[in-house]
Protein backbone atom coordinates (compact mmCIF):
# COMPACT_ATOMS: atom_id res chain seq x y z
CA UNK A 1 0.00 0.00 0.00
CA UNK A 2 0.97 3.53 -0.72
CA UNK A 3 1.76 4.99 2.84
CA UNK A 4 -0.28 8.32 3.33
CA UNK A 5 2.28 11.43 3.85
CA UNK A 6 0.78 11.24 7.93
CA UNK A 7 2.91 8.01 8.52
CA UNK A 8 6.25 7.84 10.37
CA UNK A 9 8.92 9.66 7.97
CA UNK A 10 12.79 9.21 7.82
CA UNK A 11 13.49 12.53 6.09
CA UNK A 12 12.37 14.66 3.02
CA UNK A 13 13.98 15.72 -0.32
CA UNK A 14 14.41 18.93 -1.46
CA UNK A 15 15.89 20.24 -4.56
CA UNK A 16 18.04 23.72 -4.28
CA UNK A 17 17.09 25.87 -6.88
CA UNK A 18 20.31 26.84 -9.93
CA UNK A 19 21.20 28.91 -12.36
CA UNK A 20 20.13 26.03 -14.76
CA UNK A 21 16.50 26.32 -13.37
CA UNK A 22 13.61 28.37 -14.29
CA UNK A 23 14.60 30.07 -11.35
CA UNK A 24 17.86 31.01 -12.91
CA UNK A 25 17.23 34.81 -12.42
CA UNK A 26 15.29 34.92 -9.54
CA UNK A 27 17.89 33.68 -7.00
CA UNK A 28 18.38 36.18 -5.04
CA UNK A 29 14.51 35.87 -4.02
CA UNK A 30 13.61 31.79 -4.27
CA UNK A 31 16.79 31.31 -2.14
CA UNK A 32 15.64 32.49 1.72
CA UNK A 33 12.75 30.26 0.78
CA UNK A 34 14.21 27.33 0.45
CA UNK A 35 16.52 28.22 3.53
CA UNK A 36 13.74 28.29 5.60
CA UNK A 37 11.63 25.46 4.12
CA UNK A 38 15.25 23.78 4.73
CA UNK A 39 14.86 25.44 8.66
CA UNK A 40 11.46 24.05 9.47
CA UNK A 41 12.09 20.70 7.71
CA UNK A 42 15.58 19.80 9.77
CA UNK A 43 14.09 20.94 13.16
CA UNK A 44 11.51 17.85 12.76
CA UNK A 45 13.60 15.21 10.81
CA UNK A 46 16.22 14.78 8.38
CA UNK A 47 16.80 16.79 4.23
CA UNK A 48 18.11 15.23 1.84
CA UNK A 49 19.25 18.57 -0.43
CA UNK A 50 19.79 18.26 -4.09
CA UNK A 51 22.43 20.31 -5.68
CA UNK A 52 23.45 20.34 -9.33
CA UNK A 53 27.35 19.62 -8.63
CA UNK A 54 30.47 20.02 -5.93
CA UNK A 55 30.04 23.97 -6.18
CA UNK A 56 26.22 23.83 -6.08
CA UNK A 57 26.87 22.12 -2.99
CA UNK A 58 29.53 24.24 -1.27
CA UNK A 59 27.00 26.94 -1.88
CA UNK A 60 24.01 25.22 -0.54
CA UNK A 61 26.38 24.54 2.97
CA UNK A 62 27.15 28.16 2.99
CA UNK A 63 23.74 29.72 2.87
CA UNK A 64 22.22 27.07 5.59
CA UNK A 65 25.59 28.04 8.08
CA UNK A 66 25.06 31.48 7.40
CA UNK A 67 21.38 31.42 8.25
CA UNK A 68 22.66 29.59 11.49
CA UNK A 69 20.80 26.36 10.80
CA UNK A 70 22.25 23.24 12.68
CA UNK A 71 23.12 21.54 9.57
CA UNK A 72 23.55 17.97 11.74
CA UNK A 73 20.63 16.25 10.17
CA UNK A 74 20.88 17.78 6.94
CA UNK A 75 22.52 15.57 4.07
CA UNK A 76 23.44 16.56 0.14
CA UNK A 77 23.74 14.84 -2.52
CA UNK A 78 24.76 15.94 -6.24
CA UNK A 79 22.73 14.62 -8.79
CA UNK A 80 21.87 17.53 -12.15
CA UNK A 81 18.11 18.49 -12.33
CA UNK A 82 15.76 20.70 -14.72
CA UNK A 83 13.71 22.34 -12.02
CA UNK A 84 13.07 21.88 -8.53
CA UNK A 85 9.55 20.31 -8.10
CA UNK A 86 10.65 17.25 -6.78
CA UNK A 87 6.91 16.06 -5.53
CA UNK A 88 6.96 15.31 -9.12
CA UNK A 89 9.62 13.27 -9.63
CA UNK A 90 10.43 11.83 -6.50
CA UNK A 91 9.78 8.03 -5.42
CA UNK A 92 6.59 7.15 -4.60
CA UNK A 93 6.90 4.29 -1.24
CA UNK A 94 4.41 1.32 -0.90
CA UNK A 95 4.78 -1.47 1.41
CA UNK A 96 4.01 -4.58 0.75
CA UNK A 97 3.58 -7.75 3.57
CA UNK A 98 6.00 -5.08 5.78
CA UNK A 99 8.96 -4.58 3.41
CA UNK A 100 9.47 -1.15 1.72
CA UNK A 101 10.03 -0.26 -2.24
CA UNK A 102 10.26 2.37 -4.00
CA UNK A 103 8.27 3.16 -7.46
CA UNK A 104 9.93 5.33 -9.47
CA UNK A 105 6.82 6.44 -12.23
CA UNK A 106 7.44 8.46 -15.55
CA UNK A 107 7.86 12.46 -15.22
CA UNK A 108 6.85 14.23 -18.34
CA UNK A 109 6.62 17.36 -16.71
CA UNK A 110 2.79 17.39 -16.70
CA UNK A 111 2.46 16.31 -20.15
CA UNK A 112 5.47 17.75 -22.19
CA UNK A 113 5.21 21.50 -21.15
CA UNK A 114 9.00 21.49 -20.26
CA UNK A 115 12.13 19.75 -20.37
CA UNK A 116 12.38 16.72 -18.44
CA UNK A 117 14.82 14.41 -19.01
CA UNK A 118 16.98 14.74 -15.76
CA UNK A 119 14.36 15.35 -13.35
CA UNK A 120 13.22 12.24 -14.81
CA UNK A 121 15.99 10.61 -13.84
CA UNK A 122 16.55 11.91 -10.33
CA UNK A 123 14.73 8.83 -8.47
CA UNK A 124 16.94 6.20 -9.94
CA UNK A 125 20.11 7.99 -9.90
CA UNK A 126 19.49 8.08 -5.71
CA UNK A 127 19.03 5.03 -5.45
CA UNK A 128 22.09 3.61 -7.32
CA UNK A 129 24.12 6.27 -4.87
CA UNK A 130 22.82 4.35 -1.95
CA UNK A 131 20.22 6.96 -0.74
CA UNK A 132 17.54 4.76 -0.19
CA UNK A 133 19.54 1.94 1.31
CA UNK A 134 18.78 -1.70 -0.40
CA UNK A 135 15.89 -0.94 -0.80
CA UNK A 136 14.27 -1.98 -4.04
CA UNK A 137 13.80 0.41 -6.83
CA UNK A 138 11.12 0.04 -9.69
CA UNK A 139 10.47 2.00 -12.69
CA UNK A 140 7.36 2.68 -13.90
CA UNK A 141 6.47 3.30 -17.31
CA UNK A 142 3.14 5.04 -16.60
CA UNK A 143 3.43 8.93 -16.35
CA UNK A 144 2.63 9.84 -13.25
CA UNK A 145 3.50 12.88 -10.49
CA UNK A 146 3.58 12.27 -6.88
CA UNK A 147 1.48 15.73 -6.48
CA UNK A 148 -1.59 14.34 -8.65
CA UNK A 149 -2.54 12.04 -5.96
CA UNK A 150 -3.26 11.81 -2.48
CA UNK A 151 -3.93 8.49 -0.09
CA UNK A 152 -5.64 8.03 3.06
CA UNK A 153 -3.78 5.17 4.56
CA UNK A 154 -6.88 3.05 4.80
CA UNK A 155 -7.27 2.29 0.99
CA UNK A 156 -8.70 5.32 -0.73
CA UNK A 157 -6.77 7.52 -3.43
CA UNK A 158 -8.09 10.92 -3.88
CA UNK A 159 -7.24 12.45 -7.35
CA UNK A 160 -8.40 14.89 -10.36
CA UNK A 161 -10.01 13.71 -13.81
CA UNK A 162 -8.34 16.70 -15.65
CA UNK A 163 -4.86 15.67 -14.14
CA UNK A 164 -4.88 12.09 -14.90
CA UNK A 165 -6.88 11.81 -18.04
CA UNK A 166 -5.06 14.20 -19.49
CA UNK A 167 -4.52 13.05 -23.28
CA UNK A 168 -0.84 14.17 -22.97
CA UNK A 169 0.05 11.44 -20.15
CA UNK A 170 -0.76 8.23 -20.65
CA UNK A 171 -3.39 7.97 -23.76
CA UNK A 172 -5.38 5.54 -24.12
CA UNK A 173 -5.67 4.64 -20.64
CA UNK A 174 -8.74 5.53 -19.25
CA UNK A 175 -10.38 5.40 -15.34
CA UNK A 176 -10.63 1.56 -15.59
CA UNK A 177 -6.94 1.24 -16.70
CA UNK A 178 -5.63 3.94 -13.69
CA UNK A 179 -7.72 2.48 -11.43
CA UNK A 180 -6.69 -1.15 -12.15
CA UNK A 181 -2.79 0.40 -11.96
CA UNK A 182 -3.35 2.18 -8.49
CA UNK A 183 -4.92 -1.36 -6.74
CA UNK A 184 -2.12 -3.60 -8.20
CA UNK A 185 0.62 -1.07 -7.92
CA UNK A 186 -0.07 1.12 -4.93
CA UNK A 187 -2.00 -1.32 -2.87
CA UNK A 188 -5.21 0.93 -2.78
CA UNK A 189 -9.09 -0.29 -2.91
CA UNK A 190 -10.98 2.73 -4.54
CA UNK A 191 -10.25 6.16 -6.35
CA UNK A 192 -12.00 8.99 -5.50
CA UNK A 193 -11.91 11.45 -8.36
CA UNK A 194 -12.81 14.61 -8.26
CA UNK A 195 -14.21 16.02 -11.10
CA UNK A 196 -14.20 19.98 -10.43
CA UNK A 197 -12.03 22.66 -9.22
CA UNK A 198 -8.76 24.93 -10.46
CA UNK A 199 -6.40 27.34 -9.38
CA UNK A 200 -5.85 30.10 -11.67
CA UNK A 201 -1.54 29.88 -12.43
CA UNK A 202 -1.29 26.39 -11.90
CA UNK A 203 0.10 24.59 -14.82
CA UNK A 204 -0.14 20.62 -13.30
CA UNK A 205 -4.02 20.77 -15.02
CA UNK A 206 -5.45 20.77 -11.29
CA UNK A 207 -3.30 18.36 -9.63
CA UNK A 208 -5.02 17.01 -6.05
CA UNK A 209 -1.99 18.35 -3.56
CA UNK A 210 -3.45 22.43 -4.90
CA UNK A 211 -7.14 21.38 -3.89
CA UNK A 212 -7.98 18.45 -1.20
CA UNK A 213 -5.97 16.93 1.36
CA UNK A 214 -6.25 14.02 3.22
CA UNK A 215 -5.87 15.25 7.11
CA UNK A 216 -6.28 11.51 8.23
CA UNK A 217 -8.36 8.52 7.12
CA UNK A 218 -11.94 10.68 7.68
CA UNK A 219 -10.72 14.28 7.13
CA UNK A 220 -9.84 16.23 3.81
CA UNK A 221 -9.00 19.79 3.87
CA UNK A 222 -9.91 21.94 0.98
CA UNK A 223 -10.02 25.09 -1.20
CA UNK A 224 -12.86 27.04 -0.53
CA UNK A 225 -13.95 30.43 -2.65
CA UNK A 226 -16.78 32.56 -0.57
CA UNK A 227 -16.54 35.48 -3.26
CA UNK A 228 -18.93 35.09 -5.90
CA UNK A 229 -16.93 37.57 -7.57
CA UNK A 230 -13.80 35.45 -8.14
CA UNK A 231 -13.44 33.34 -10.88
CA UNK A 232 -12.22 30.45 -8.43
CA UNK A 233 -15.73 30.68 -7.14
CA UNK A 234 -18.02 28.34 -9.15
CA UNK A 235 -15.12 25.93 -9.93
CA UNK A 236 -14.78 25.50 -6.24
CA UNK A 237 -17.95 25.21 -5.26
CA UNK A 238 -18.24 22.65 -7.18
CA UNK A 239 -15.59 20.71 -5.96
CA UNK A 240 -16.88 21.42 -2.34
CA UNK A 241 -20.21 20.00 -3.51
CA UNK A 242 -18.51 16.85 -4.86
CA UNK A 243 -16.67 16.55 -1.64
CA UNK A 244 -20.17 16.19 0.54
CA UNK A 245 -21.27 13.50 -1.59
CA UNK A 246 -18.20 11.17 -0.59
CA UNK A 247 -17.71 8.81 1.67
CA UNK A 248 -15.38 6.60 3.79
CA UNK A 249 -14.28 3.26 3.01
CA UNK A 250 -17.12 2.56 6.14
CA UNK A 251 -19.91 5.00 4.68
CA UNK A 252 -19.84 8.30 6.48
CA UNK A 253 -19.52 11.32 5.07
CA UNK A 254 -15.48 12.54 5.56
CA UNK A 255 -15.12 15.82 8.17
CA UNK A 256 -14.54 18.33 5.95
CA UNK A 257 -12.29 21.59 6.86
CA UNK A 258 -12.31 24.23 4.67
CA UNK A 259 -9.55 26.01 3.73
CA UNK A 260 -9.42 30.04 2.39
CA UNK A 261 -8.09 30.75 -1.10
CA UNK A 262 -5.55 34.35 -0.42
CA UNK A 263 -6.61 36.96 -1.88
CA UNK A 264 -5.57 37.30 -5.93
CA UNK A 265 -1.46 37.22 -6.11
CA UNK A 266 -0.79 38.52 -9.58
CA UNK A 267 2.94 38.26 -11.27
CA UNK A 268 5.05 41.34 -13.34
CA UNK A 269 2.80 40.40 -16.31
CA UNK A 270 -0.52 40.10 -14.61
CA UNK A 271 -0.84 36.41 -14.74
CA UNK A 272 -2.82 35.20 -11.46
CA UNK A 273 -0.58 32.53 -9.34
CA UNK A 274 -1.79 29.48 -7.59
CA UNK A 275 -1.81 30.57 -4.09
CA UNK A 276 -2.94 27.80 -2.26
CA UNK A 277 -3.40 26.52 1.63
CA UNK A 278 -3.64 23.20 0.65
CA UNK A 279 0.14 22.56 -0.33
CA UNK A 280 1.04 22.16 2.92
CA UNK A 281 3.77 19.53 3.99
CA UNK A 282 3.17 17.13 6.63
CA UNK A 283 6.12 16.20 8.90
CA UNK A 284 7.32 14.21 11.92
CA UNK A 285 5.94 16.59 14.66
CA UNK A 286 4.53 19.29 12.63
CA UNK A 287 2.57 20.53 9.33
CA UNK A 288 4.29 23.44 7.57
CA UNK A 289 1.84 25.74 5.94
CA UNK A 290 2.57 28.55 2.80
CA UNK A 291 1.72 31.57 3.25
CA UNK A 292 1.51 34.36 1.26
CA UNK A 293 1.71 37.68 3.84
CA UNK A 294 -2.04 37.82 3.31
CA UNK A 295 -5.08 38.04 6.15
CA UNK A 296 -6.50 34.55 5.37
CA UNK A 297 -3.11 33.21 6.73
CA UNK A 298 -4.05 33.05 10.40
CA UNK A 299 -7.05 31.60 9.15
CA UNK A 300 -5.87 28.60 7.42
CA UNK A 301 -3.45 28.32 10.24
CA UNK A 302 -6.19 27.95 12.90
CA UNK A 303 -7.96 25.42 10.10
CA UNK A 304 -5.21 23.35 10.36
CA UNK A 305 -4.59 23.19 13.64
CA UNK A 306 -7.66 21.79 14.56
CA UNK A 307 -6.67 18.96 12.12
CA UNK A 308 -3.51 18.35 13.41
CA UNK A 309 -3.61 18.68 17.62
CA UNK A 310 -0.58 16.59 17.32
CA UNK A 311 1.56 18.67 15.34
CA UNK A 312 2.52 22.23 15.40
CA UNK A 313 1.93 24.03 12.55
CA UNK A 314 4.41 26.08 11.19
CA UNK A 315 4.00 28.79 8.80
CA UNK A 316 6.46 29.46 6.25
CA UNK A 317 5.96 32.71 3.55
CA UNK A 318 6.15 31.32 -0.12
CA UNK A 319 5.06 34.01 -1.78
CA UNK A 320 7.88 34.03 -4.27
CA UNK A 321 7.55 29.57 -4.33
CA UNK A 322 4.54 30.62 -6.39
CA UNK A 323 5.95 32.90 -9.19
CA UNK A 324 6.74 29.47 -10.67
CA UNK A 325 3.48 27.88 -10.52
CA UNK A 326 4.30 25.73 -7.06
CA UNK A 327 3.89 25.94 -3.36
CA UNK A 328 5.54 24.45 -0.42
CA UNK A 329 4.16 20.95 -0.90
CA UNK A 330 5.18 20.90 -4.91
CA UNK A 331 9.06 21.11 -3.98
CA UNK A 332 9.49 18.56 -1.22
CA UNK A 333 8.65 15.28 -0.98
CA UNK A 334 8.30 12.69 2.16
CA UNK A 335 10.59 9.70 2.67
CA UNK A 336 8.77 7.36 4.96
CA UNK A 337 10.38 5.55 8.23
CA UNK A 338 13.10 3.15 7.07
CA UNK A 339 13.99 4.80 3.84
CA UNK A 340 16.65 7.60 3.60
CA UNK A 341 20.14 6.36 4.28
CA UNK A 342 23.20 8.52 3.71
CA UNK A 343 26.00 6.21 1.77
CA UNK A 344 29.05 5.79 3.26
CA UNK A 345 29.92 7.17 0.24
CA UNK A 346 28.86 10.68 1.42
CA UNK A 347 31.41 13.22 1.48
CA UNK A 348 31.09 17.17 2.69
Amino acid sequence: MLLPEFAPQSGVILTWPHRFSDWQSRLAVIEPVYVEIARAISAQESLLVLARDSGHRAHIRQRLASAGIDTTRIHCACIPTNDTWIRDYGPLTVERGGRLQLLDYTFNAWGGKYAANLDDAVTAGLARAGWFGDLPCRRQSLVLEGGSIDVDGDGTLLTTSRCLLAPTRNPGLGRAGLEAHFRQTLGVERVLWIEHGELAGDDTDAHVDMLARFCDAGTIAYSQCTDAGDRHFAPLSAMERQLRGFRTRAGVPYRLVPLPIPAPVYDAEGQRLPASYANFLIVNGAVLLPVYDDPADAVAQRALAGCFPARTIVAVRCRPLIEQYGSLHCATMQLPAGVLTAPTAERP
